[in-house]
């Protein structure tokens, strides 16, 4: 089958177009298979799947009879070439890459994993290389990027045609690298199948997905498999400090070079001194101030730092670059108001990424009350909602619990699992409002002078999840019209 012979490839039937070729994915809710029809009478050209439904190929279901359930891998049926496959998820990935003219090798391809720290990582690298004066890419949970060109995303890791198609435009234009996030759904979907990494970097492990993976032992497995594939001419670039970094590496046939915030590494970083301005670090023996704040920022700015120059970069204008650089969206983002207030939106939603935030956060708020508030999303991992209560309530002055995206499940019933963590002597500093922004405009409101407020989970994230309707929901615009109730 030459993919490129086709007018569209596809995995959605209502896309179909004459000449098309459509793939079979079993999905979730629904399975593609019951659409190949419909794609036949839309003028599809190319059927891959993994199983023919019952009546779709007479001729063919004879032969099935005559061979002893020998399904054929390949034939062709009243002028419709159809392909019999065992993982018609991976065809699609094969298959888009074949048809876009396999964009990713014509690009210097850096992938991201881990729980923490991916969005930040690309998204500081896109900007870096941009200002060395590559022309970029980006695939990232914020949004994707072709040069300046900006693509809304609903997913971390996009499905292989969008992928793909995105990374041909990023050719098309002239595009000399692309940064992209990769999930660890992402790789156990093969949404990433068939591309061609130059790099791969991996941050961390904690406490995440664990509604999908089931275990973490499965969730290892899949952000492993990503450095499993990685051609022998690629770099693997680990973090060391997390004890699963060695690990990612076991079998990949990459070079490895590794990062370090508190040991001996190829590359490492010390954090000198903070304030709410910024960081004052010494990388690789060099002194440079940087304006993220956090642990979790010197090893996100430390990776970014080892993946430029394994690039080829020049050491003292990527240093240069770095002290220039500003937060990605959502990620410590400030917004100072009356009274001496700073609320910080970031979209810590794992035990890890709110322990990191607050700890930071506590560490130079000196004196200031610290207010922490959060939720947890719903239809998503329950075990981690009792944890974060803990976290919150060991590290913040006071805490307020609310809704984050509870999706389908009872705002209400997310809320009773998190109070579950919560300790007696933690009730008298804890204050429950369902309703986030009711919440919010609570916690600035009620506020003692010069407080830090975090408000954790959402982030960059301009929209909240009920039911299965996405509503517009911006913290900004909550925070920036409490603040001028106060003036």
């Amino acid at each position: 089958m030459n993919c490129k012979d086709y007018t569209l490839i596809t995995a959605d039937s209502r896309k179909v177009i004459p000449g098309a070729l459509f793939v079979a994915v079993k999905g979730y809710s629904s399975d593609g298979h019951d659409y190949i029809a419909n794609a036949l009478e839309k003028g599809a050209a190319g059927i891959i799947c993994e199983y023919l439904p019952k009546g779709l190929c007479p001729e063919a279901e004879g032969r099935l009879r005559g061979s002893g359930g020998l399904v054929p891998q390949s034939f062709e049926e009243r002028g419709v070439h159809y392909e019999v496959v065992e993982n018609s998820r991976r065809a699609l990935a094969m298959a888009a890459d074949e048809f876009y003219g396999h964009p990713s090798r014509k690009l210097t391809l850096v992938g991201i994993t881990g729980t923490n720290g991916k969005t930040t990582t690309v998204t500081l690298l896109y900007r870096l290389f941009r200002s060395l004066g590559y022309p970029c890419g980006l695939l990232s949970t914020i949004a994707n990027y072709v040069g300046d060109e900006r693509y809304e995303t609903d997913n971390t890791t996009v499905d292989p045609v969008t992928l793909n198609e995105l990374m041909a435009r990023m050719v098309e234009k002239g595009c000399a690298y692309c940064f992209m996030e990769v999930s660890s759904i992402g790789v156990e979907q093969d949404r990433v199948t068939g591309l061609e990494f130059a790099m791969g970097i991996f941050s961390n492990l904690t406490h995440d997905h664990l509604d999908y993976h089931k275990t973490f032992a499965e969730y290892l497995r899949c952000k492993k498999l990503f450095f499993d594939r990685l051609p022998a001419k690629a770099v693997a670039l680990i973090n060391t400090d997390d004890k699963n970094g060695p690990v990612m590496v076991q079998n990949t046939k990459a070079r490895v070079v590794t990062y370090s915030v508190k040991g001996l590494a190829d590359h490492i970083a010390r954090v000198m001194e903070q304030d709410v301005e910024g960081m004052q670090l010494v990388i690789d023996g060099t002194e440079t101030w940087v304006r993220l704040i956090g642990i979790h920022n010197a090893y996100n700015l430390l990776a970014i730092y080892s993946a430029a120059v394994c690039l080829g970069a020049d050491k003292d204008q990527v240093l240069l670059a770095l002290s220039q650089l500003e937060s990605a969206p959502g990620r410590l983002e400030n917004i100072r108001g009356p009274k001496g207030i700073t609320v910080v939106l970031d979209y810590a939603h794992t035990p890890d990424a709110l322990e990191n935030v607050l700890t930071c956060l506590k560490g130079i708020a000196s004196e200031r009350q610290l207010i922490c508030l959060f939720g947890c999303g719903g239809d998503r991992d329950k075990t981690k909602r009792p944890e974060m209560a803990r976290i919150a309530c060991a590290l913040s002055d006071r805490v307020v619990i609310t809704s984050d995206n509870p999706r389908t499940e009872d705002p209400e019933a997310i809320i009773a699992d998190i109070h579950s963590g919560l300790q007696p002597q933690d009730l008298a500093k804890t204050l429950t409002i369902t309703g986030r922004a009711e919440a919010i405009r609570t916690a600035i409101l009620t506020a003692p002078e010069g407080a830090v407020i975090l408000l954790a989970g959402k982030g960059h994230e301009d929209y909240q999840i009920i039911g299965h309707e996405k509503i517009h929901f911006s913290e900004k615009e909550i925070v920036n019209e409490t603040f001028k109730l106060m003036l």
